[in-house]
């Protein structure tokens, strides 16, 4: 069995050998861009989990892998048009550096090269594979049309939002996982059952991400906290809030989301300690714990031995223990 450490060696030296140098090289230059700028790599790595759960040899399970890697940095390129975002892991996004016809069209690229990596499987696996990410891609495109029309609306449910992400984020962890499992000559019931564990475990971890975006050691998170606070983004935390509150409390909630002009640590203390009086932190919490059991109980019911699951209970484990 392989390391998630060593399986992320194997992933980099493949993104590495990627050959990206044909002309026109105002097509090609963002894609290498992207895809050189880091990353954790886990949905390639969930790929070679799933096969390794099965199979010592992972060389034909690295075509998906990769394939899977190109497509969610396609989605994050043109989700940085969509978003106007300026920064993308610590670097210009390609719409910054270069323009957003040449993100948007790039992206593209990328999408296609997705498909022929995906579809350079052996054949007595592709139709299962393109069958998982045919569907898996159609999802997380529908979980972003969900979220930008959560923009524009003041009413969105907690059932509406964990569906939500459960397209945009969590199905496609749980795809990679099944798509390792395939290429590794899995059982479907197997197979099946690493689905639901890769859907829960995202579905944990972007409730997790919330969470940390408000509550985070900004040390450990990577990234300035309070940033879903001051764009009013609906996550899990301000619809809980908005469906808990009443009285002062809801307008003075609602006040500092129709605010156009304030100081940003101001609206941050003063939303945080909203979300602290209302017992949002801790439902949040609750349920990200629900969610990291449910896959853990998916996880066990696999049917390998608990040593070659190591890895995967080690993954869950270190994502449980992220600083909030």
């Amino acid at each position: 069995m392989h390391s998630f450490n060593e399986l992320q060696e194997i992933i980099e030296k493949e993104i590495d050998g990627l050959e990206f140098s044909a002309p026109p090289e105002g097509l090609f230059e963002p894609m290498k861009y992207i895809l050189g700028i880091g990353g954790k790599r886990l949905r390639p790595i969930l790929v070679l989990l799933g096969a390794n759960l099965y199979k010592d040899d992972l060389t034909r399970a690295c075509l998906p892998a990769i394939g899977i890697e190109i497509f969610h940095n396609f989605t994050l390129l043109h989700d940085d048009v969509m978003d106007n975002a300026p920064i993308r892991r610590s670097k210009k996004t390609v719409h910054e550096k270069w323009n957003s016809n040449v993100a948007i069209l790039s992206g593209d690229a990328m999408s296609i090269k997705a498909y022929q990596y995906i579809g350079s499987c052996e054949d007595k696996y592709l139709r299962d594979i393109l069958t998982v990410f045919n569907q898996t891609a159609l999802e997380v495109c529908e979980g972003q049309q969900f979220d930008m029309e959560f923009e524009d609306r003041n009413d969105v449910e907690l059932g509406e939002y964990l569906n939500m992400i459960r397209l945009k984020t969590a199905v496609l962890l749980g795809g990679s996982l099944k798509m390792g499992a395939i290429m590794g000559d899995a059982s479907s019931k197997d197979a099946e059952l690493l689905y639901h564990f890769g859907v829960n475990l995202g579905m944990a971890f972007q409730l997790q991400d919330d969470l940390l975006d408000v509550f985070g050691d900004e040390a450990v998170f990577g990234k300035k906290i309070g940033g879903d606070i001051l764009s009013n983004k609906k996550t899990f935390l301000l619809i809980k809030a908005l469906e808990t509150a009443s009285g002062n409390v809801e307008n003075e909630l609602k006040s500092w989301i129709t605010v156009k002009s304030f100081n940003p640590e101001e609206k941050i203390k003063a939303v945080r300690a909203i979300y602290e009086q209302l017992n949002v932190r801790e439902y949040s919490q609750n349920k990200i714990e629900n969610y990291f059991a449910l896959c853990l109980e998916y996880l066990d019911k696999v049917d390998v031995e608990a040593e070659k699951k190591k890895e995967l209970y080690l993954l869950v484990k270190g994502l449980v223990n992220r600083s909030v």
